[in-house]
């Protein structure tokens, strides 16, 4: 599965093709679907081009999404940062009255228990996001096995090679501890592109988008988030072919 994270905490001085509006997202959605995507992450802006979670940004952007690709996947971020941050975020959470699919948590967050079971709770799925071997063993540790909807193995902004060898350490740890969910596999900015081709490569699903990465292999700015989905769905393609024959 190739997942497309169309903006994340971008800004259009990183790079001008980057979705904030409802409107926008929604026609990113749909050129991304056309171009081999197969599931969305977003992250809801404000009028101020801001991330938020409040409940009318957050039901405006997937109600407009939802029109745009109808049966596509979606998933929000709930990082702490977003404001007004924290345990005070989760006033925000609990109001939703327009649920996504799945929501993203990050186990290296005071409150990752607290917001997986408020969401579970609620009928939405959970991306356990993990970053090192601590958020491995605290998300084996402390969320059950059958809350989970995926592991998604999230690499920093590493070289290629240290983020291939810290991936491996996650999974093999993942499944030593007997967390069988599927793994979501990838990168930031530098780790992006190695790690959507080892996603490929380990038959592991990726993703990629401006959250991710703003240039394409070899350098090159993305005009918008297509031209990455396109490039991605060409190296998992190649990627798999060589793997399987």
């Amino acid at each position: 599965m190739l997942q497309a994270c169309l903006n994340g905490g971008r800004t259009r001085a990183e790079a001008p093709g980057v979705p904030l509006t409802a409107r926008e997202l929604a026609a990113d959605a749909l050129a991304v679907r056309k171009a081999g995507a197969q599931e969305l992450h977003i992250h809801p802006r404000n009028i101020a081009g801001a991330e938020t979670l409040a409940p009318a940004e957050v039901a405006a952007a997937l109600k407009a999404i939802r029109a745009a690709v109808p049966k596509m996947k979606i998933g929000l971020g709930t990082g702490a940062w977003i404001a007004p941050g924290g345990k005070k975020r989760h006033a925000h959470l609990e109001a939703w009255e327009q649920l996504p699919d799945y929501v993203s948590v990050n186990m290296n967050e005071p409150d990752a228990a607290h917001v997986i079971t408020m969401m579970h709770k609620r009928g939405v799925g959970i991306e356990a996001g993990v970053w090192s071997m601590a958020d491995v063993k605290r998300l084996c540790r402390e969320i059950p096995k059958t809350a989970v909807l995926r592991v998604l193995i999230e690499m920093p902004d590493v070289p290629g090679p240290a983020a291939r060898t810290e991936a491996a350490r996650c999974i093999e740890a993942l499944r030593a501890r007997g967390m069988r969910a599927p793994i979501l596999l990838h990168g930031q900015d530098q780790s992006a592109w190695p790690m959507v081709i080892e996603a490929a490569r380990l038959g592991h699903d990726t993703r990629i988008g401006f959250e991710d990465v703003l240039d394409l292999p070899g350098g090159t700015p993305a005009p918008d988030n297509t031209a990455l989905v396109a490039c991605a769905r060409d190296l998992i393609d190649h990627t798999t072919r060589d793997v399987t024959g």
